[in-house]
């Protein structure tokens, strides 16, 4: 498929969806801390357990990197225990807080303000922070146009028949920043409607009769 077919189909694709379920105003949180707390915790864990553990945290006025650094990884643990992992979440909650306090600060601004690429360097030496949760941060913290992979996008492309060469988190991430403008709501609301469209219709068992895409989709079309 070439460039521009490809670009289309990703168009094509992104209004379909936003057609079928609308704007999903994401990230789920109050504040841009919070969203990297969900980053973290939602690692290997249901959003909804996530919730509970964020809102231990909110309970106990934990919800800051002051906070956080304070208290110990075992209470840390305690809070967030309904996220799963808790003991190996909490010590990449306070590697983090360290790390931002010691590179921005605490500063959000200062951390939003910094070169995007360099920035996700940073956060990926940081212990616990991997591609997809760097680029949560990136994009839905610090605003940035950078476009998350994650395996409901990995699924619902490859079912597209839009799988890249390499098959790697950065050449699925590269099919999407290549071939679409760089616009960070855009890439806020197209992640957020594929994993939308993974939770209700592109599941490990897909159900193609209800899909918005079937329309344009090969997988639908095999069966």
């Amino acid at each position: 498929m070439g460039k521009k077919n490809t670009r289309e189909t990703l168009l094509a694709i992104y209004q379909r969806l936003m057609a079928c379920y609308g704007p999903q105003h994401w990230w789920p949180a109050d504040e841009p801390f919070e969203v990297i707390v969900g980053a973290i915790l939602t690692q290997s864990a249901a959003w909804t357990n996530v919730e509970k553990a964020i809102a231990n945290l909110k309970a106990a006025g934990a919800l800051s990197p002051p906070a956080l650094r304070q208290l110990p990884a075992s209470e840390i643990a305690e809070l967030i225990h309904p996220s799963g992992y808790y003991n190996a979440k909490a010590r990449k909650l306070k590697a983090f807080v360290d790390w931002f306090g010691a590179e921005f600060n605490d500063s959000l601004d200062k951390m939003a303000g910094s070169d995007t690429a360099s920035l996700r360097e940073k956060l990926l030496s940081v212990h616990g922070i991997g591609d997809e949760t760097a680029d949560s941060i990136l994009l839905y913290a610090a605003g940035k146009p950078v476009f998350v992979i994650d395996a409901y996008t990995r699924r619902i492309v490859d079912r597209l028949g839009l799988t890249p060469k390499g098959n790697s988190y950065a050449a699925y991430q590269a099919l999407f920043m290549d071939n679409l403008p760089h616009d960070t709501r855009m890439f806020n609301e197209y992640h957020a409607l594929l994993v939308q469209l993974g939770k209700d219709a592109c599941r490990k068992k897909p159900r193609c009769r209800g899909c918005c895409l079937k329309g344009i989709c090969p997988s639908f079309r095999a069966r």
